[in-house]
């Protein structure tokens, strides 16, 4: 085996910021570079991140297979949409329940911005959906609908919940269309 005789140098993809530097470098150079502006790197950063969904991971499971959850307060029969380990009003433990696939839009807006995974669908419509037998409500996207059309008349529309085919464990792996009326 050899030693090598240098570094091997790739190119890295940074971009550097502030990089002035004196090409002679007399006292009066050296002495200025108390002065320089710091310099910036920008570069990629890239990270595994290794995260449980504790108590919620039925509910994300459930998704993949496209059922949606609730909770439900076993002695009032209280039950939430998005799910809750525990009660809000007693504290104790909370029974899962299956919602139903179909309910009603409650309330929508309109999002003309949102965050770097929603920026391509801008704008988009998220809306709270209600569920017959259900206390709370589910937030969620509603799809299907023209944004640059919004109405109140959506208020009240039955909706059906869809599931991303290929389900990446995430809230936004279920989505509300209007129900098809048979």
């Amino acid at each position: 085996m050899t030693t090598p005789n240098k570094v091997e140098e790739t190119l890295g993809g940074a971009i550097v910021h502030n990089l002035p530097f004196p090409r002679d470098l007399d006292d009066a150079a050296l002495a200025g570079l108390k002065q320089m502006s710091p310099l910036q790197v920008e570069q990629r950063y890239c990270i595994t991140y290794l995260h449980s969904y504790g108590q919620d991971s039925p509910w994300f499971a459930a998704l993949t297979n496209r059922v949606l959850l609730g909770s439900r307060d076993p002695a009032s029969g209280y039950t939430y949409a998005n799910p809750r380990g525990h009660d809000m009003a007693t504290g104790q433990p909370t029974d899962w329940v299956v919602l139903p696939d179909q309910g009603r839009v409650h309330a929508f807006t309109v999002c003309h911005f949102g965050s770097e995974e929603f920026l391509p669908e801008c704008p988009y419509v998220l809306a709270l959906i209600e569920f017959e037998g259900v206390d709370t409500l589910f937030l969620t996207r509603l799809v299907g609908v023209d944004p640059a059309a919004a109405s109140l008349g959506w208020i009240g529309m039955r909706v059906q919940a869809r599931y991303l085919r290929n389900a990446k464990l995430r809230p936004t792996d279920v989505y509300f269309m209007p129900a098809i009326h048979e």
